[in-house]
């Protein structure tokens, strides 16, 4: 997996991150890197598009409220500068700022895949557990249709 792909997956990891689980996790690994805030946590709005089946040309949907922030840490091992993002659905500046602090630290070619070790497995099951559970809900209330001939 390119380097690309790999960061857009922690992203998407992160943003689905509950914020309970980031804040515990970030106290967890208890690095002491200082981050400088380059565009405070804010809330906005970000056009939904959409495809009539999937093929067709694409309408806008509507609006939905994202919240993003933008941190940058010199501390990392090679002494590279290092900035990470955080874009998350809703209005939580927190999760924003966590996901961007994370994001920092993960690229850090020192330590960064040592940290990522640490931090994605167990939120990666917590939301492979919980769209399990939504399955398993949806499951639960799916309903059979089917045609009897008759016999004429």
């Amino acid at each position: 997996m390119d380097s690309q792909a790999e960061r857009r997956e922690w992203l998407r990891v992160l943003s689905h991150a509950a914020l309970l689980d980031l804040e515990y996790l970030w106290r967890e690994i208890d690095i002491p890197h200082r981050f400088r805030v380059l565009r405070h946590p804010e809330p906005g709005l970000a056009m939904v598009r959409g495809r009539a089946d999937g093929s067709g040309r694409p309408f806008n949907v509507g609006e939905a409220t994202v919240s993003r922030c933008t941190v940058a840490t010199t501390d990392s091992q090679d002494g590279r500068e290092l900035m990470g993002v955080g874009y998350v659905l809703g209005r939580n500046k927190r999760h924003a700022e966590l996901t961007a602090r994370f994001d920092a630290l993960f690229q850090d070619s020192g330590q960064g895949q040592t940290i990522r070790a640490v931090v994605l497995p167990p939120l990666r099951a917590k939301r492979a557990d919980a769209v399990a559970k939504v399955a398993r809900k949806t499951d639960s209330t799916r309903v059979e249709f089917f045609t009897m001939v008759r016999g004429d």
